[in-house]
This record gives structure tokens, C-alpha cells and sequence, in this order.
């Protein structure tokens, strides 16, 4: 037998996944990451520990299989997207830690172009909105504000990168700057049209060219390494953001397939084919995929705070030793008792954009407990998934299918009030590493394991499918109370 060593470097751990030749999951290894909050706003993650964890991971999932290295024909890589590094390719040490996808401290570089009147261009070459989460602003950050950086990024001495493409130069010992079109049509710098980082947008944001990776299709061969003498020399193969590995992992290839990713944050994103076409107001258009030589591109809305809520009320608040407990709880009530929670932690994404909004907690009452906070703290994810979801139906895309993967979806409570929420069917992954297989599918199209996207789409075999049971009109007057609970919590 032999197998992939899938890396899943995600918001709150780095994951390595070991997958056989069907695509099938072996073992996993799983290592947290520090989270550093140096002011109000601000995300921070060190990439040298994050590094090291990956390394750590690997040699786990090979220690506990009890394979053999050189049975491992390929390394794939899904990553936390947006989440930038900028580092010294003398010393190979970064500048300053990791700005993360949740971070704000861009917010005043981006409003001031959009002051300037740049978001039309920006959004035409990217498909992107004008944000601090997306990387470009944190990038410009960093050159403006660590000493000496923008001196040594003008000299051609620093490169950056998101996650993968951090961790590929290191596991290639410094041979490869590279990242794959998703995670490039992610920082606000790549022209989604030309598939290329663009000098103009490169301009605006005051980046040197010469610091950014190589962009490639996500069914490539990336380089070679022994991931720190871990296994025998091997490929590195198949490579994309973690949204986009879910997309491709629910085997999501044809137009109008639609996933949701539920995680620290939340991504839904659907097929839109392999014509660009502009987003509504208040979602974006990204590369969803690029393999079989084509590209396909996706609509997509991003949710800052879904699993990060529930995160959020285990560690500070301690009304929950583990995300585990919220389900037996949510379901010791009848309902939240008019309590809403709106997790505007790092502001609001898709479809409010308000990076400014703050979370907040409204309706509660002398008998209001931990259940109906708790509670309350679940609906919120399902409510913020119908927000895209709405937004996508009124834009006039045929929603085929909606496919969902992450931790939460073992939570039947979540899952249940979700399909109530849409008034449709969703259909549950067996398998919540769906970032990581998509990633492995790349690769084995990488290796010509497999040869089309018809081939990978005869893998799947799951019917996990949950149906509403609340009526339209119990919905509608849920929902109505969320609405008016967001704009209580916006400043913009």
C-alpha cells in the first residue's frame, strides 16, 4: 500500500493526515498553536512554532501508522488562507509573526483606498473586496512598521507568502518560492484574469514584485523533501487553500455545487464554472480550483467567528469544558428564549464587511442560562451560513447541492437547525478532513494516480443527507430576530 501525507496548517493547529491509495483516511496527528492578541484587533501566529508543529505532526501519524517513509509517494499541502508571512530569505527567519486572515490592523490602509476610489480596479483584477482580511494590507504593514523591512524588501531580501507557500520554501530547504492560484486569488495581489500577481496591484499596496512566490495550478508538483529527514526525497504534490481543498474534497466540480466549511471560522463557497463573473454585492469571486488544465472559479462569503465562538465560550467564559458538551446542552432547552449572540470577535465578514462591529448578546432575562447562551452560540453559525447562502440565491445561482465538513457537523443539533435555517437539504461529509482529501485528490492528479475529475468524483459515496423539519414561517421569525440583532451590533 502506499499513501499521502496530507498537511491541514489551519487556523488553530497544524493537522497531518495520512490517506492510502483510495483516498482514504489512515491516521492523523494534530498540534495546537499559540495565538497572540497583541492589541484589541490584532491576530498574531508565530510561524516558526507552526513550522516546527507540522514537523512534529509528520513524525507522529509515521511513528503511530508504523509505515514504512519511503511507502509515502507524495507530500500535499491546505493551509488557513490570507494568514501572511514575510521573511528573510538570507536567514530564512521571519521579520515579525504571522499577520492572521482575522487580523485588522489593515483596516486603515484599505479604507484609505477605497477612499481613494481604488476598490473598483482592485475588485475587477481580484474579485476581492477592499479588507483587511485578505493579505496585501498586512503585508504593507509589515514593510511600513518592522524596522528595517521595507529597506531589505526593496533590495530583494525578503519574499512573502501564505502558509503553504511559507512551509514549502522551508521544506524544500529554501529552493522554492510557490503557491497555487487559490491561495494567490486570496491576498488581494493576484489578477484573477492573467493568473498572475499584478505589478499595479503590487503598486498600490507598496510590495516589491521580486517578494512575491510563483503561482501554479493546484495539481502540480510543487518540488521535492524529506519534510526534515523524515521521509526519502518525495514529491510535493497538490496544494491549495483549505476552502478550496473542502470544495474540491466534496467532489464539488460541476456549477451550482455548493459547500460549507464549519471551522474556527467559515467558508461557503460554490461552483460558478470556468466563466469569471463579477460577485454580488458583498461576496467575493475566487479561484476555487485549478486542475485537469482548466480553472474554475467560485463565489464565496467568509465568516469570521463560527467554531471560534464556541472556542471562545470554552476558554473565557468556561461555561463549557469541551465543544462536545454544546449539543446535550442546546437541546436541554426548547429554545434560546429570544437570546441571540452575534460573534463579531474581529468585526463582521460577508455579506455586513464591517470590520468595525462588535459582538454582543441581546434578549436575555432573569431566567436565561448557560443552555440558552450556549444554544444561542450554535444558531449564530447556522444564521450567519444562511446570510451567504441568501446572498447567493438572490444573485441567481441554482444551488445544487449544499455539502458541509468540519468538526461542528458531528454536532446534530448544528447540523439539524442549519437545514431548517436554508429550508433545504445539506449533506453531511463522513469525513470532517474534507480540506485535507481535496488536497490529496490534487496531488494523486499531480502523480497521474487518477486522470480526470470524473475519476475522483466515483470516490465519493456518502448520502448523509439531513432535511428541515421547521416550518417556513417559524424560520422567517427566527431569522427576523437575528437580523435585527446584527445591526445592534454594527458601527458602519
Amino acid at each position: 500500500m502506499k499513501y499521502t501525507l496530507a498537511i491541514d496548517q489551519s487556523t488553530s493547529a497544524t493537522k497531518v493526515l495520512l490517506f492510502d491509495e483510495q483516498a482514504r483516511l489512515v491516521a492523523r496527528a494534530s498540534v495546537d498553536h499559540r495565538q497572540f492578541y497583541p492589541t484589541p484587533g490584532w491576530v498574531e501566529h508565530d510561524a516558526e512554532e507552526i513550522l516546527r508543529n507540522t514537523y512534529q505532526a509528520a513524525s507522529e501519524v509515521i511513528a503511530n501508522s508504523g509505515i514504512n517513509p519511503a511507502d509515502v509517494l507524495s507530500v500535499a499541502v491546505t493551509n488557513q488562507r490570507e494568514t501572511v508571512v514575510v521573511w528573510d530569505k538570507r536567514t530564512g527567519k521571519p521579520v515579525c509573526h504571522a499577520i492572521v486572515w482575522q487580523c485588522n490592523r489593515g483596516a486603515g490602509i484599505c479604507e484609505k483606498l477605497v477612499a481613494d476610489g481604488q476598490e473598483p480596479m482592485v475588485r475587477n483584477k481580484t474579485g476581492l473586496l477592499l479588507n483587511p482580511y485578505f493579505s496585501a494590507s498586512g503585508i504593507q504593514w509589515i514593510l511600513d512598521n518592522v524596522p528595517g523591512a521595507r529597506e531589505n524588501a526593496e533590495a530583494g531580501q525578503l519574499l512573502f507568502g501564505t502558509m503553504d507557500t511559507w512551509l514549502i520554501w522551508n521544506f524544500t530547504q529554501g529552493t522554492v518560492h510557490a503557491t497555487d492560484y487559490t491561495n494567490a486569488s486570496r491576498t488581494l495581489l493576484f489578477n484573477i484574469h492573467t493568473l498572475k500577481f499584478d505589478p499595479e496591484l503590487l503598486n498600490l499596496f507598496h510590495i516589491p514584485l521580486s517578494m512575491a512566490p510563483e503561482p501554479m495550478p493546484c495539481d502540480r508538483i510543487f518540488g521535492t523533501t524529506t519534510l526534515n529527514g523524515l521521509l526519502p526525497v518525495t514529491p510535493i504534490a497538490g496544494v491549495l487553500g483549505d476552502s478550496h481543498g473542502a470544495l474540491t474534497g466534496q467532489m464539488c466540480f460541476s456549477k451550482g455545487m455548493g459547500k460549507a466549511t464549519y471551522g474556527t471560522g467559515s467558508s461557503i463557497m460554490v461552483n460558478i464554472g470556468e466563466t469569471l463573473l463579477p460577485a454580488p454585492h458583498g461576496l467575493v469571486t475566487s479561484v476555487g480550483f485549478a486542475a485537469a488544465g482548466k480553472v474554475y472559479y467560485a463565489f464565496e462569503g467568509n465568516i469570521h467567528c463560527t467554531g471560534a465562538t464556541i472556542k471562545w465560550m470554552q476558554d473565557e467564559l468556561q461555561l463549557i469544558g469541551s465543544a462536545a458538551e454544546t449539543e446535550a446542552l442546546a437541546t436541554s432547552v426548547e429554545s434560546t428564549d429570544g437570546v441571540y449572540l452575534v460573534p463579531a470577535f474581529a468585526g463582521l465578514g460577508a455579506p455586513w464587511w464591517d470590520s468595525e462591529a462588535k459582538a454582543l448578546i441581546c434578549g436575555m432575562n432573569r431566567g436565561t442560562s448557560k443552555a440558552h447562551l450556549v444554544r444561542a452560540a450554535l444558531e449564530s453559525i447556522a444564521y450567519q451560513v444562511k446570510d451567504l447562502i441568501g446572498l447567493m440565491e438572490r444573485s441567481g445561482i441554482a444551488l445544487q447541492e449544499l455539502r458541509v465538513d468540519g468538526g461542528p457537523v458531528k454536532n446534530k443539533f448544528l447540523m439539524q437547525f442549519q437545514a431548517d435555517m436554508l429550508q433545504a437539504r445539506i449533506n453531511r461529509s463522513p469525513i470532517e478532513e474534507a480540506s485535507a482529501l481535496g488536497a490529496v485528490l490534487m496531488s494523486g492528479l499531480a502523480l497521474e494516480h487518477w486522470h480526470s475529475l470524473a475519476e475522483l468524483t466515483a470516490l465519493r459515496t456518502n448520502d448523509d443527507d439531513i432535511l428541515p423539519r421547521m416550518s417556513g414561517e417559524e424560520m422567517k421569525t427566527l431569522y427576523t430576530g437575528w437580523e435585527k440583532a446584527v445591526r445592534l451590533a454594527l458601527v458602519n
